[in-house]
């Protein structure tokens, strides 16, 4: 069975897009990580909303971690993150393994993700793959080995599966003790109503399936805060950019008001 793709995948593959320049030297430190020439123009255009650089340097990652990504997704922060520790640290993918009919979207994250270590040979050498299974028993993660975990907007798809709490304890299992987790999450504000499968969710929730777990939060940040973002919309937190699954209907609308409101937690394993 293959994880996603990459523990038997990397292989050359052409593409017809243009690729970000993989002569570009490794960056020194997350200001070069995060202005590389490694980065896409497509991803470069959603720092206003991300703050790669703020949310990274907030969470505490450093070139000589080794780091756990959960979920990555489309690789937005891969991209930064994969040439950051290529000199030093090790960037552990915690992916998901593939349904037998994968959705069109998978297959494009996947393919994004391969495209990202295929720029360059020590991005491949420092980038490892892990199953992330956590509700599977069979599944024999190392412990205790890595210094960051860090998951951007993932929580919700953990509590719809309802593996939130399994998920939260994998974490736990692979950091160090004093290691760090980071959570970026779109947020509803308390007291507002939510709608079951919006994407969004309370601090509180997030706060609780962590702390149960056995960890400690130590800070929060309003990094990706955004007011403007009502979080009550027809097609959930997906109506508003990059998705706009709406289509052309009210775009100019969602547009303006941006990206999702996120909450920006920190927490430490004891």
């Amino acid at each position: 069975m293959k994880v996603l793709f990459l523990t038997a995948a990397l292989v050359l593959v052409s593409c017809s897009h243009k690729y970000p320049d993989p002569s570009s030297p490794l960056p020194e430190n997350m200001e070069e990580a995060v202005t590389s020439n490694f980065r896409t123009p497509e991803n470069e255009e959603r720092d206003e909303y991300q703050h790669p650089k703020e949310t990274l340097d907030f969470f505490g990652v450093k070139p000589t971690m080794t780091v756990v990504e959960i979920s990555p997704r489309d690789g937005y922060f891969t991209e930064i993150l994969a040439p950051y520790l290529a000199k030093q640290g090790q960037l552990y993918l915690a992916i998901p393994r593939m349904p037998p009919r994968p959705s069109q979207v998978l297959k494009e994250n996947e393919k994004k993700l391969q495209d990202i270590l295929l720029r360059n040979h020590e991005v491949q050498n420092h980038t490892k793959i892990i199953p992330f299974e956590p509700v599977d028993k069979r599944n024999r993660i190392p412990k205790d080995f890595a210094d960051a975990v860090v998951t951007f907007n993932s929580v919700h798809n953990w509590v719809a599966k309802r593996s939130a709490q399994a998920s939260f304890q994998f974490f736990y299992d692979v950091l160090k003790p004093g290691g760090t987790l980071g959570i970026v999450q779109h947020r509803i504000r308390a007291g507002k109503k939510r709608v079951p499968k919006s994407g969004y969710m309370y601090e509180k929730e997030v706060i609780f399936f962590a702390t149960k777990a056995g960890f400690k939060l130590v800070d929060r940040s309003e990094i990706n805060a955004n007011p403007r973002d009502t979080a009550d919309y027809p097609a959930g937190v997906w109506t508003l950019p990059p998705t706009y699954r709406l289509g052309d209907k009210d775009k100019d609308k969602y547009e303006d008001i941006g990206e999702s409101d996120r909450m920006t937690l920190k927490f430490i394993k004891p």
